[in-house]
């Protein structure tokens, strides 16, 4: 039976005061949210804090609402509640479309979106929706708040720009009526880490043929910051056609470095981001045209 090494445990009530014993502990202290990621991880002592600093009481941190041109999602905010927000939905369909693959529903009712992103699991799919909608996190640390851009957080496997005395708070995304998002992975099993996943919100010109501005998420296949900024880059300006999603497919493929493993090889993965990149794009751009739900 695995256990994990012994540690302390303290429960904060509020932001400042879990502030103010990440400043006590640091840097032996870890946030405590849903648990789901860190604490399997202590079982195999893959992760040894001195500290468990439990925020599940800090009831203001879980919420999703839209504020001034954005939707605001609070670190505490657990993986059924965005899945079952109609303004979530209703503006960001990749966030229902990778909600619905995450985990399984005991999962998804105690997972909190933050702990999901702190973690930085470079299989985790919420990661490659948000730095595909180029949202922005909210961080307090003891000088005060800043804000990060989602395609800047994750500086490599299991890391992120949150300091030791530092915490996520808070989740932001524009909110832009002109676009369409889609999110897919393949995995193998339902609810199991994916072999590869895609996400893109594209926004159409005027006319809706042309693509004015795109964002692509990839996991679990290498790809700096979770992004595919080359295949972004190529599609700016293009026809929202057969033609153009099928290169940028090709180009996201080209530029991401999967790694063969346990869920299969490496070409096999490059295969599936050419896919996979290809159709949700295909599915983003019907979706900003009002042809698809």
């Amino acid at each position: 039976m695995q256990v994990p090494a012994q540690v302390e445990y303290e429960k904060a009530t509020s932001v400042e005061q879990a502030l103010a014993l990440l400043a006590r502990y640091a840097p032996g202290a870890r946030i405590l949210a849903g648990g789901h990621s860190l604490i399997p991880m202590m079982k195999l002592r893959l992760a040894q804090p001195e500290v468990l600093i439990d925020i599940n009481a800090i009831t203001g941190l879980r919420y999703i609402q839209p504020t001034n041109g954005e939707l605001r999602i609070g670190a505490l905010a657990r993986h059924a509640d965005l899945l079952a927000a109609p303004v979530a939905s209703e503006h960001f369909a990749i966030l229902r479309d990778a909600e619905r693959v995450i985990a399984d529903p005991v999962v998804r009712q105690w997972g909190t979106i933050g702990g999901s992103l702190c973690q930085a699991d470079p299989s985790e799919d919420l990661s490659a929706a948000f730095a595909a909608l180029k949202g922005s996190m909210i961080i307090h640390g003891p000088d005060g708040s800043r804000e990060v851009s989602a395609r800047a957080f994750h500086t490599g496997p299991y890391q992120t720009v949150v300091g030791p005395d530092e915490m996520l708070t808070e989740i932001r995304l524009p909110i832009r009526l002109d676009g369409g998002s889609a999110y897919m992975k393949v995995a193998r099993r339902i609810g199991d880490w994916p072999i590869a996943a895609a996400g893109a919100a594209v926004w159409l010109a005027g006319d809706g043929d042309r693509i004015a501005d795109v964002g692509i998420g990839l996991t679990a296949v290498g790809a700096t910051h979770f992004v595919a900024a080359e295949a972004e880059e190529f599609l700016r300006g293009q026809p929202a056609n057969e033609e153009t999603l099928a290169r940028a497919g090709e180009i996201a493929a080209e530029h991401c470095r999967p790694g063969s493993d346990q869920r299969g090889p490496a070409d096999y993965k490059r295969h599936l981001v050419r896919e996979l990149t290809a159709r949700v794009l295909r599915l983003a751009i019907s979706r900003a045209r009002g042809q698809a739900p």
